[in-house]
């Protein structure tokens, strides 16, 4: 029974012993990474899709019947305004303007010749020498002659105009596509012949489409421009910038040159137009491209990293550290996207501290160890291309094709 009573001692003597030790010490807050908003110039975009549409697009046809000579150019070749690219035999047609060349001589010999006998009518009836019938005879011949000469002469312009046919060449430069007739082919005999089709690619245009909405953000840019009718466009019309396919930037720049006069009825759309240099030739015909159209600067834009943006029912918002390192949640205002930052126009002050990282681990109430960050600026984005003139650019000096 002692025995008993000692260990019960002893066992409670050891629990009171470790009571002390057994104290809780709470974790420490987790770290995350925040940073202040970049603080950069933004500029907020209308952005569309287009198409490319040449400026000028003919089809090369043959105006006068006969063979086909020669074709004087590579399919494909870049050409000059007023080059050759095909003649038809001229043999015939230069033979005709001699013909009508002979013509107006001998019109024009005839026409002397009543002119000169009129006026000796003229002096003999002011001598009573001849009669009043001579004198009215000569002067019918006279103006048959002149009639007759007009005729001729106009028969020889008519003639010179179909020789000048049988040389087709590009009235503007461009790129002349394959030819649709061989040499020695008879073109022009019935209705004209297609021979080949120019295509101007310096500069070109691009075509979009705006909504009512977005029309009048351009309206009010315009308006900053003093630009206050479509047909005041020139020089200081607003920047077109586009991207092409699988292209993240968009690298080439034109200008707006056109906005059509009324809004589609059937789309609610307007149409507008862009014109750029394509001095290299990048953008072809019938190519969809993405289209934008700068609205308005803001100089000092807060940009944070698209990824630190989280949403719910009631929108887009940023954990935020507020005082004593505690997590906020914060509703903004989303603007334009610049690559992989997001410009906040609402709900966000410069100094704020955004967590860019740890976002799993910052609940909103709780507090965390913070760790300092930076948001770097978006680079500027290179653009080239820009076209200061509607006049097409020249075109490079064609290489030199044997004829076929």
């Amino acid at each position: 029974m002692i025995r008993r009573h000692a260990s019960l001692l002893l066992i409670t003597g050891v629990l009171l012993g470790c009571k002390e030790d057994n104290t809780f010490v709470p974790p420490p807050p987790p770290p995350v990474t925040a940073a202040t908003p970049a603080v950069a110039p933004a500029t907020e975009y209308l952005e569309a899709t287009g198409s490319a549409v040449a400026v000028s697009v003919i089809d090369l046809v043959a105006r006068v019947p006969g063979f086909l000579r020669s074709i004087d150019y590579a399919d494909g070749a870049v050409v000059r305004s007023g080059q050759r690219l095909f003649q038809i035999e001229p043999d015939q047609y230069r033979a005709k303007v001699q013909q009508s060349e002979a013509q107006v001589q001998q019109n024009q010999a005839l026409l002397d010749r009543a002119n000169a006998e009129l006026s000796r009518q003229q002096r003999l009836i002011s001598q009573n020498a001849t009669a009043q019938a001579d004198l009215e005879r000569w002067q019918s011949q006279r103006d048959q002659a002149q009639a007759t000469l007009a005729e001729a002469q106009a028969n020889l312009a008519l003639a010179r105009i179909n020789l000048g046919y049988t040389d087709v060449t590009a009235p503007f430069d461009g790129v002349a596509g394959a030819h649709m007739v061989d040499v020695g082919a008879m073109v022009g005999a019935s209705t004209p012949t297609r021979l080949a089709t120019l295509v101007q690619l310096s500069p070109i245009h691009v075509n979009f489409s705006v909504n009512e909405r977005d029309l009048l953000r351009i309206r009010r840019e315009l308006d900053g421009r003093g630009i206050r009718r479509p047909d005041q466009l020139g020089e200081n019309a607003p920047p077109v910038q586009i991207a092409l396919a699988g292209d993240s930037q968009f690298r080439i720049a034109g200008r707006l040159d056109y906005i059509a006069p009324q809004l589609d009825a059937a789309t609610g759309t307007l149409q507008l137009r862009g014109l750029f240099a394509n001095a290299d030739q990048t953008l072809l015909p019938g190519l969809f491209v993405r289209v934008r159209v700068p609205i308005r600067t803001r100089p000092d834009a807060l940009m944070v990293p698209e990824a630190a943006l989280g949403s719910n029912q009631l929108g887009s918002y940023l954990l935020v550290v507020g005082a004593n390192s505690t997590i906020e949640q914060r509703p903004v205002v989303l603007g334009q996207r610049i690559g992989t930052l997001r410009v906040i126009e609402g709900g966000l002050k410069p100094d704020d501290q955004v967590v860019i990282s740890g976002l799993q681990r910052a609940i909103p109430g709780a507090r965390v160890t913070v760790q300092r960050g930076t948001i770097a600026p978006p680079p500027a984005e290179p653009v080239t291309g820009t076209v200061a003139n509607p006049a097409p650019t020249a075109a490079p000096a064609p290489a030199a094709a044997p004829a076929r």
